[in-house]
């Protein structure tokens, strides 16, 4: 009888829940909206069903537990906290409920650090005690791995790179303050900087035909690979923000690797190779050219379940 855990990712627009062995192989995946469950019980009840319904279709496979990667999950309490873009508000100890429903563990941690234990179980760092995870979507998510444990602080809440300062007096960030480094580095940030730069700059670019809410990081993308000067400056920008940032966090943990993944690391040089230059640049001596600057291993259609299935098996012991 192989044994199975269920990984789930809970997004503010969808939960996408899948079957993974220890090894990583997805053996089926399912996604439903989540916008209509306006009591997290209904959610607990629905998405129990599907899980255990899922099991059932599966022969010779033994269910073990559960791992949920969640926006402002914490750890240590199986809770997820105050999320902005979820339908429920407050403190849903969301681990203990389902945990209840099923009559199986569940664990649950944000969902930037579920990627990184996904990383460390099943990508590219296999095998490294020190390593830092960047995820590059909406948003800027991050997970620090230090001497082989994911660091989460001692309130759960650890390694927020996302939410580290860059600029005090520059932009306005959704958690309340000014200059966050997602506000810069993340795909909502680059079109803030595009935008930023068509009124600030006479630069010709190919975005100038677009009207402001045309601008995605998308369009931003296929504009730089075909040279358009102020796509590619938006690159140079981005990568030298998260280069400085990068810089000042190797000196915390002083990783061996750092991962980049998401839709904003998908353009490749444009972003890899900026950031790199910068961080090296800003690196204090000792730290230069000791640290790989790498594409995340994870495939990203199954990242997110991959990630919360490894907290779990990760965590079992």
């Amino acid at each position: 009888m192989q044994k199975l855990v269920t990984g789930i990712d809970i997004g503010g627009t969808n939960v996408s829940y899948g079957l993974v062995t220890q090894d990583g192989a997805v053996k089926l995946k399912e996604s439903f909206p989540i916008k209509e469950f306006k009591e997290v019980s209904h959610f607990v009840d629905y998405l129990s069903q599907r899980i255990i319904h899922s099991v059932d279709g599966l022969k010779d496979y033994q269910l073990e537990g559960i791992g949920i990667g969640a926006p402002n999950g914490n750890y240590y309490n199986g809770t997820i906290e105050f999320a902005p873009n979820l339908p429920w508000k407050g403190v849903i100890p969301l681990a203990e409920l389902l945990s209840k429903k099923t009559n199986l563990p569940a664990k649950l941690t944000n969902d930037a650090n579920a990627a990184t234990v996904g990383e460390m179980i099943y990508g590219n760092a296999k095998g490294l005690k020190d390593f830092v995870m960047i995820t590059l979507g909406t948003g800027l998510g991050s997970g620090f791995v230090a001497n082989g444990k994911l660091i989460l602080g001692h309130d759960g809440f650890a390694g927020e790179l996302g939410h580290a300062i860059f600029d005090p007096n520059g932009r306005q960030c959704n958690c309340g303050r000014k200059g966050c480094l997602e506000t810069y580095a993340s795909a909502s940030g680059i079109v803030r900087t595009v935008k930023e730069m068509l009124t600030s700059s006479g630069k010709p670019s190919s975005l100038r035909n677009l009207s402001t809410e045309e601008i995605s990081s998308e369009k931003i993308y296929r504009a730089a690979i075909e040279n358009d000067p102020l796509a590619l400056e938006a690159f140079d920008y981005t990568g030298y923000v998260l280069g400085i940032m990068l810089a000042n966090a190797v000196t915390i943990t002083s990783p061996e690797a750092i991962f980049l993944f998401g839709g904003l690391a998908n353009a490749g040089d444009l972003i890899f190779k900026p950031v790199k230059k910068y961080m090296e640049e800003y690196l204090l001596p000792i730290f230069k050219n000791k640290i790989e600057l790498k594409p995340s291993a994870l495939p990203e259609n199954d990242a997110a379940i991959l990630g919360a299935a490894a907290l779990f098996w990760e965590t079992k012991h």
